[in-house]
């Protein structure tokens, strides 16, 4: 039996490189790492399974590009980590946030779609397995509230370019799902921490000022809550 072909986009970041890790040691499927290695993207991130992998660099707002890539390989599975996540960046230079978060998945999705449908709610018999995975944030969700907790049923309501891209990505995934019975899941992670962080990030920036004795920046007014 065939093993799938995956493709993982923002595979060499932090979650994206992990998740590699994890899903090597879980699959026997055949693993393609797409990553544009920005600031935020580093190939020594996957230096420990980089000759079990296919690494390609590429951007996924370069629509031809990826569309040459579904072409020749026929990925069952995408995994799509891909994407500006920084919030005080998305306030200073909102434009790189628009691009890739929105258009990037939904060059992603339209490609997923003309590869793996005849139309309408009609997958193809070699992709009746296919799946799309949409990583996403809990941030758009906005500030909680009194309950203390976000559910799937929890209403939009991002507050920051970031956010609000991510949400709009979001609802571009689920219309393929409903206009074109696309199969997609989407998850809402809450803040993530561990091996591969990048520097900037909150875990890793408070305790770097706490060791060297800085002071210890705050978001807003110090009451927000997240969970």
């Amino acid at each position: 039996m065939k093993n799938d072909k995956v493709l993982i986009t923002g595979g060499a970041g932090f979650i994206g490189s992990n998740y590699v890790e994890y899903v090597l040691k879980n699959s026997k499927d055949e693993i393609f790492v797409l990553d544009k290695l920005t600031y935020a993207g580093n190939l020594q991130n996957l230096e420990a399974v980089s000759d079990k992998i296919n690494f390609i660099k590429g951007d996924i707002c370069d629509l031809e590009f990826i569309q040459k890539l579904f072409a020749e390989h026929q990925f069952q599975k995408v995994v799509h980590f891909a994407a500006e996540s920084h919030v005080d960046n998305s306030i200073s230079g909102p434009s790189e946030f628009i691009q890739t978060n929105i258009v990037g998945t939904f060059n992603l999705l339209q490609c997923v779609y003309k590869t793996w449908m005849s139309g309408p709610n009609d997958l193809k018999d070699e992709f009746k397995k296919a799946r799309f995975l949409h990583i996403s944030t809990d941030e758009v969700y906005g500030t909680l509230g009194e309950t203390g907790l976000f559910t799937e049923e929890t209403s939009y309501a991002p507050n920051s370019p970031y956010s609000a891209s991510k949400a709009s990505s979001d609802f571009i995934v689920r219309s393929y799902f409903h206009t074109y019975g696309l199969p997609v899941v989407t998850t809402n992670c809450s803040n993530n921490y561990g091996p591969n962080q990048h520097k900037e990030k909150l875990i890793p920036t408070i305790i770097r000022k706490a060791i060297s004795g800085q002071p210890i920046p705050i978001y807003g007014d110090g009451k927000k809550k997240r969970t």
